[in-house]
């Protein structure tokens, strides 16, 4: 066989492979959205074999050896720069599927198919009792899970790698102190100032109305509804289940008008990024994001960066206020402040800028233990208001608000994700950063409610490639440095220390 003639086996292969991924995917959002209580055993038996099929596609030795041969002709230039990343990510991926035995994703996904409609009950009633044993066995499928890689010095590095390619405890540890460090400066340089006033934040906003503001921004952002939708759930999410369907999710509160609009923008930059993948790529391992940290910086980059702007926030406030009328005795200034408030909570989805990466550090280091036998799940509860009383100095009275917030270790493996959200608002500031000196206009723009230069520039240096580059060579030929902490600082700095307006 030729060549030629194998490439085209190959993606056929993987083509079937990413159409059973997606149906997956679709009977897990509709788990999450619409699928009424009742369901929940026959779901968690459907994913279980949709996974297993899946794997077993994934991980047969057919699709190995024809790998293998494309390999070689991609190490003697025999292929394109995407075929040869096409064939290079497909290997990668393989490996790591090869390696899991078929009847252990099926555990593992019947299993985290249970736990999450537990949890989605669970949580609301602050019981604790009934998760527990369940987190048991998740953390045993986790520790099984990283076992079959024993490459890797720490079972941290192997769930990283999966969607951190080439993450580990090493590089993770020295990064997050450093950004520890600085952002107990700030934040005790912050706090020696006023506070302000949230109070404008609460009262009764329609819902309906809500939606309707938060989808003409992410509209005007450039989220394609004819290629997505949104919809409500316990834990806003974005999903992928091609190039022409990528769908987000949200929630609302009628008495806290942020809570779904900063959601909304934030699935939208998850969701603008896999659609900015180029199509060629589609149904194929390139044709998604990067890493959980890349992804996490184009969400954080919509709902933070831009969306919790002085300059946004020129533009879209009286639209607001026209929306809701409770704001309009409200000055601009007031509401900005408001919404950018800096203060330690117990919510890590509700968490300011500022402070958000302490609750990262909390859950990091608590799933590094996890794993090292260093606390057991027992002990969970106390050891999270233990690690909240030290780094935020608060601490839930109960576990709702406590260890059951984090949707993460219910609906999935312990350990491997968190560290993406970090890395997500450093990268967010980078790319920002780069954008902004490669087009000044940027700020201007987004004060007149016009995003397309923004976004074009985030398509064409980061969207399009989808997997064809590792993070660190992505990162590089984006902003033209290593990842660095330095940008994220200097935006912190920058927002939080800048002189109190009167306006």
């Amino acid at each position: 066989m030729s060549t030629q003639a194998q490439l085209e086996t190959l993606k056929h292969k993987l083509r079937e492979v990413s159409d059973l991924s997606s149906v997956g995917a679709v009977l897990g959002w509709d788990q999450a959205t619409y699928m009424p209580d009742g369901g929940g055993d026959l779901r968690g038996r459907q994913l279980a074999l949709i996974g297993r099929l899946t794997h077993e596609r994934a991980s047969s030795r057919e699709l190995g050896d024809l790998l293998k041969s494309l390999r070689e002709a991609a190490q003697g230039k025999a292929l394109s720069e995407a075929d040869a990343a096409l064939v290079r990510v497909a290997y990668r991926d393989y490996e790591r599927m090869a390696r899991l035995p078929s009847s252990f994703v099926q555990e593992v996904s019947e299993h985290t198919s249970k736990t999450y409609m537990a949890w989605t009950k669970a949580r609301p009633a602050n019981d604790w009792a009934t998760m527990r044993p369940l987190l048991e066995k998740t953390l045993e499928l986790s520790k099984r899970s990283a076992a079959y890689y024993p490459e890797f010095s720490h079972p941290m590095d192997a769930l990283m790698d999966e969607g951190e390619p080439g993450c580990s405890l090493t590089y993770i540890k020295p990064l997050f102190a450093k950004l520890r460090e600085e952002t107990v400066k700030l934040l005790r340089e912050v706090q020696a100032r006023p506070a302000a006033d949230v109070s404008c934040l609460r009262g009764k906003f329609p819902i309906a109305q809500q939606v309707a503001f938060g989808e003409r921004v992410i509209r005007a952002y450039g989220y394609d509804f004819n290629r997505g939708r949104q919809d409500t759930t316990h834990h806003p999410f974005c999903t992928r289940f091609g190039h022409g369907d990528v769908r987000i999710t949200t929630r609302y509160r009628d008495d806290d008008v942020g809570d779904g609009l900063f959601s909304t923008l934030h699935e939208a930059g998850h969701a603008m990024y896999e659609q900015g993948v180029d199509e060629a790529f589609d149904a194929g391992p390139l044709a998604s994001g990067v890493s959980t940290g890349v992804h996490e910086s184009q969400s954080r980059l919509w709902e933070n960066i831009v969306g919790r702007s002085r300059g946004f926030w020129s533009h879209y406030y009286p639209e607001l206020q026209r929306e809701f009328p409770s704001f309009q005795d409200v000055p601009m200034e007031t509401f900005y402040r408001a919404i950018n408030r800096v203060e330690p909570s117990l919510i890590r989805v509700d968490a300011d800028e500022l402070t958000y990466n302490l609750h990262v550090f909390v859950r990091f280091e608590l799933e590094t233990e996890l794993h090292e036998g260093k606390l057991a799940i027992r002990d969970l509860p106390e050891a999270w208001r233990a690690k909240y009383r030290d780094y935020l100095g608060v601490a839930s009275n109960d576990d709702r608000d406590g260890c059951l917030q984090d949707v993460h270790w219910y609906g999935g493996l312990i350990g491997g994700y968190f560290q993406g959200y970090t890395l997500g608002n450093i990268l967010a500031a980078q790319f920002f950063e780069s954008a902004v000196k490669a087009h000044p206009a940027i700020p201007t723009e987004i004060a007149r409610g016009e995003f397309a230069t923004l976004r074009g520039w985030l398509r064409e240096n980061l969207h399009k490639y989808g997997r064809q580059y590792d993070p660190p060579e992505l990162i590089r030929r984006a902003t033209g440095q290593e990842l660095s902490v330095e940008p994220y600082l200097r935006y912190l700095r920058g927002k939080f220390l800048e002189p109190v307006s009167k306006g």
